[in-house]
């Protein structure tokens, strides 16, 4: 079954704002970009340059089934699209192991949209694993990253709630 994660409903108009937050109600509503109430935010996105950005929901908007058990495929939250840059964003509000959960949503989503597209055309591929209880840069050792690097055919993995756009 074929899934279009570039033309569908779930794609927001495009932003060029210098910041504005990315938001989920956690209420199993899709998530969505916001540039009025920074405490609904668990990301912020920096945009200096105010470059056209694009938000697609994809959590609860873009449901893909497993063919073998007919359930819902697990995906990360949303997509940022811009230039040659396709962002991953998972959006996390808990205190504690949330990081494999989320990577895991990422991996599964990169999968998901690499084997219903080209991704090729993409030069900057990210997957941030965004928690708005732990804001701050997490490291993650060189192995871990060249690991998620090669397991998602180029993704570049980021654990902070920043999402810094350049």
């Amino acid at each position: 079954m074929s899934v279009n994660f570039f033309n569908t409903i779930c794609i927001e108009e495009s932003r060029r704002e210098k910041l504005f937050g990315i938001c989920d109600d956690q209420n199993t509503s899709k998530a969505y970009t916001d540039n009025t109430d920074n405490t609904k935010w668990i990301a912020k996105v920096t945009n200096i340059k105010e470059i056209d950005i694009t938000f697609t929901a994809i959590d609860n908007c873009i449901i893909v089934f497993n063919e073998d058990t007919e359930e819902q495929e697990s995906s990360c939250d949303g997509m940022l699209t811009f230039n040659d840059s396709l962002f991953l964003v998972e959006l996390k509000i808990q205190e504690k192991n949330w990081i494999p959960k989320a990577k895991s949503q990422l991996e599964n989503t990169i999968k998901l949209i690499s084997e219903n597209h080209d991704l090729s055309n993409y030069r900057f591929k990210k997957a941030f694993a965004c928690n708005r209880k732990h804001p701050n840069f997490t490291v993650i050792d060189v192995a871990e990253r060249k690991s998620f690097f090669k397991r998602t055919g180029g993704f570049r993995i980021d654990i902070q709630a920043e999402i810094v756009i350049k």
